[in-house]
């Protein structure tokens, strides 16, 4: 039966769907043994677009991956919710834009956040119907015990709880030097479910880390094959720095990079050989993707986005926008393409629908493919995207029309990338608003929006309706449904009462539109900020200096003043190198109560610094504050030269 269905399956090809759809009665509700499918979802670290043999790679051979293609579907516009890696990983695992789970950017090795335990993972919901659950790879959504995966879902973990970078190494495998931005990192280790079984040292021990991985996974796939399986592959590489094993190290025309990418396809080969000799290939649904484009500053050691545009860390479709390959014999047709708009962020609906686990209880935004998978070409489950990028709203997208809001990205043209394991320069630009057509128009080159106003006004409505949602740190809104991060230490910005509470500021120099901390009161409204900077209660100056003065309204005695700053240097944002405070009765004759400077030094933890002064009752009704940022990240930070951040949260009077 079998092979017929297969066969007839070829033959109507995407005209199946409505056949394979009824033959998924038996994979819900039931025990099992062969009722529920095994799932298998592999995930690299900054592959590129073009970095399969079946997406047009030529310099090196994927021919185990391509084997999966030609068996089951390619998904070429499929997008991950942002191109970075934590916030890329919080939406796939919860079917939620990272938007709405408060989870930004890379989490640091000193991060005090994570994926909140209360948010519901693919591992979570495949629990409900007993499957047993192993991801054996990089984490990357929280290294503290209360974020690890045994406490969100899985059954089993071996892997780098971040990426393979954060670790005190040159990028040419050598301990740093004391002056060297790496200084601040510790060391990278090996976790085994809750607890560090190894330390990364060295290049070579970044290169068995693929060969480490896949034999765990295949012991998994052993010892579970009585049961329903998940099994989560997020491999370190090829995120820089590359390591590959002596098997595969110069087999490849394009060099290491390619060798890596030749060694991961060798670990989906060792995959679905287990699952030949346990003959489960037709019962289990296999999934390839990435967590976003290519780190295309590092070179030759990154890889390719063609024919997009930009990489990774910008939302030009070089960076959201990855290969996605999958296979489940007798229901995904074979050698098929599915050229609608797809997300990682639909994959736990998806598997929810095929296994009946059922959704999430909290708000998610991924939709269910299952249609397109099966084949069914009139689907159109997602004609909608969101592109965020550092809780900034960056564009929108309906259809294969694409609206780009007013922001500043980084960019890779006119910059030298780096070479051998060495990164170049980013560039930067500021992009205006500009429409594009993704069908027509691939590479991002044309602006339309003079052409097409009506579509333009339609995408706003479709932005503005995002930003209400899930905010927008570029226009200062705050979204109505969004939830909290997890946080070791503070869970709740904390609240405090002084004479300064609800009193008027005023502000020299602009905050910076993405962190308003709640607009002009944000200094004196009597919120605290946590260790999160996304936290919605730090104000934020980008090169900038704060100057603020407070009205009191009346002139009083006066007993401290207190500023809380945020050190979080991983994020370019410094304490001031230098404070001053002063009072005034009248609000023109200033007299300096409070004077220091501080030297930056390299620190890998996150903390809220307050700096007081005590005034034993002196008299006044206006207080000025000043404080010089840092401006440019110094010599031995990883932002060399780059703008540095000044951020306040509160200026308490008592």
């Amino acid at each position: 039966m079998k092979h017929s269905r297969r066969d007839f399956l070829k033959k109507v090809g995407l005209g199946a769907s409505a056949l394979a759809l009824s033959s998924l009665t038996g994979y819900t509700g039931c025990n099992r043994n062969k009722s529920l499918p095994n799932i298998i979802l592999i995930l690299t670290d900054d592959q590129g677009y073009h970095d399969l043999g079946c997406f047009g790679a030529e310099d090196f051979k994927t021919p185990n991956i391509d084997r999966l293609a030609r068996e089951g579907m390619r998904f070429t516009d499929f997008h991950v919710s942002q191109a970075v890696c934590s916030a890329s990983r919080a939406a796939l695992m919860t079917g939620c834009y990272s938007e709405r789970i408060s989870l930004q950017g890379a989490l640091m090795p000193w991060s005090a956040l994570g994926l909140n335990p209360e948010e519901e993972t693919i591992a979570d919901i495949l629990k409900r119907k007993n499957y047993k659950t192993g991801i054996f790879g990089k984490w990357h959504l929280g290294h503290h015990k209360k974020f690890l995966p045994l406490q969100q879902g899985f059954d089993e973990y071996l892997g780098l709880p971040y990426s393979n970078d954060m670790w005190p190494v040159d990028y040419d495998g050598t301990p740093v030097s004391a002056e060297n931005y790496k200084i601040q990192y510790p060391p990278l280790p090996l976790i085994q479910n809750n607890d560090p079984v190894d330390t990364i040292k060295n290049l070579k021990d970044q290169a068995a880390l693929t060969t480490r991985y896949t034999e765990a996974a295949v012991d998994f796939i052993k010892r579970n094959r009585k049961d329903p399986f998940f099994l989560y592959v997020p491999h370190s590489m090829p995120h820089v720095p590359l390591g590959v094993s002596e098997k595969f190290r110069g087999k490849s025309k394009q060099g290491l990079y390619g060798d890596v990418i030749m060694e991961i396809d060798w670990s989906v080969g060792e995959i679905v050989k287990t699952l030949e000799k346990y003959q489960l290939v037709d019962h289990t649904l296999i999934i390839f993707t990435s967590d976003n484009g290519p780190w295309l500053n590092f070179g030759n050691h990154a890889g390719c986005a063609e024919p997009l545009r930009e990489g990774k860390g910008t939302i030009f479709e070089g960076g959201p926008r990855v290969p996605c390959v999958m296979k489940w014999e007798g229901h995904i047709p074979e050698n098929t393409v599915c050229e609608k708009l797809t997300s990682t962020i639909d994959l736990l609906p998806t598997l929810a629908e095929i296994t009946g686990a059922g959704l999430p209880k909290k708000t998610i935004d991924g939709v269910s493919i299952l249609p397109l998978m099966l084949g069914d070409k009139q689907a159109e489950p997602r004609r909608e995207f969101y592109y965020y990028y550092d809780a900034g709203l960056c564009a929108v997208r309906r259809d294969d029309w694409k609206l780009q809001f007013l922001h500043r990205t980084r960019s890779y043209s006119g910059v030298e990338p780096g070479k051998d394991g060495y990164p170049g320069e980013y560039n930067y630009l500021e992009v205006g608003q500009e429409l594009y057509n993704l069908r027509q128009d691939i590479r991002e080159t044309s602006d339309l929006s003079a052409k097409y106003p009506e579509i333009v006004k339609e995408l706003e409505k479709l932005g503005e309706l995002a930003r209400q949602k899930l905010g927008d740190q570029i226009t200062g809104v705050v979204g109505s449904e969004i939830r909290q991060p997890g946080r070791l230490g503070l869970e709740d910005n904390p609240r405090v009462d002084h004479l300064a509470k609800g009193k008027r500021v005023t502000i020299a120099s602009p905050y910076h539109p993405k962190y308003t901390g709640g607009g002009d009161t944000a200094l004196t409204d009597g919120i605290r900020g946590t260790w999160n900077f996304n936290d919605g209660a730090w104000q934020g100056f980008e090169y900038s200096h704060l100057e603020a003065i407070i009205d009191l309204e009346k002139e009083q005695k006066i007993n401290q003043i207190t500023v809380g700053f945020l050190e979080n240097q991983g994020s370019w944002i410094f304490t001031p190198q230098k404070v001053e405070y002063f009072i005034s009765i009248d609000g023109h004759d200033y007299k300096k109560v409070f004077e220091k400077s501080y030297t930056i030094e390299p620190k890998n933890n996150v903390k809220v610094k307050d700096i007081s002064i005590g005034l034993d009752d002196q008299k006044a009704r206006y207080i000025k504050v000043l404080a010089e940022n840092q401006q440019v990240c110094p010599d031995w930070h990883v932002g060399k030269g780059g703008r540095t951040w000044l951020f306040v949260d509160e200026i308490i009077v008592k």
